[in-house]
């Protein structure tokens, strides 16, 4: 695969998403920001926090990434994931919306 340069703080969200380090990935994130993953709102750190530590225990993955484009003002990532989780493998995009340096909203879609 092709490596790809993604923007620091997504870089950094990658990162603790690999080590399941749920505290570093909400400190990727504005104090008021927005994750949308599988019909779920989280709003805010501490939410942001539970959410990939559950996601985190519930299931073993990796995530690589291997695309990046922009759309309509969004960074756009598209990821390999494989794990134990029901459709597994699959690609996923993962809409980030930057505020300075940090992510302001996250959509992960299929």
């Amino acid at each position: 695969m092709m490596a790809i340069h993604l923007p620091p703080p997504i870089a950094a969200y990658f990162t603790a998403d690999r080590k399941g380090d749920a505290q570093a990935l909400a400190q990727c994130f504005a104090p008021g920001a927005i994750v949308i993953d599988e019909g779920n709102t989280y709003e805010g750190r501490d939410a942001i926090r539970d959410w990939i530590a559950h996601a985190s225990t519930e299931y073993t993955y990796t995530v690589e990434p291997f695309a990046l484009t922009e759309e309509d003002g969004r960074i756009v990532v598209t990821s390999h994931l494989v794990g134990d989780f029901p459709g597994s493998p699959v690609d996923l995009r993962y809409f980030f919306v930057m505020e300075e340096d940090h992510i302001a909203q996250l959509e992960i879609v299929p």
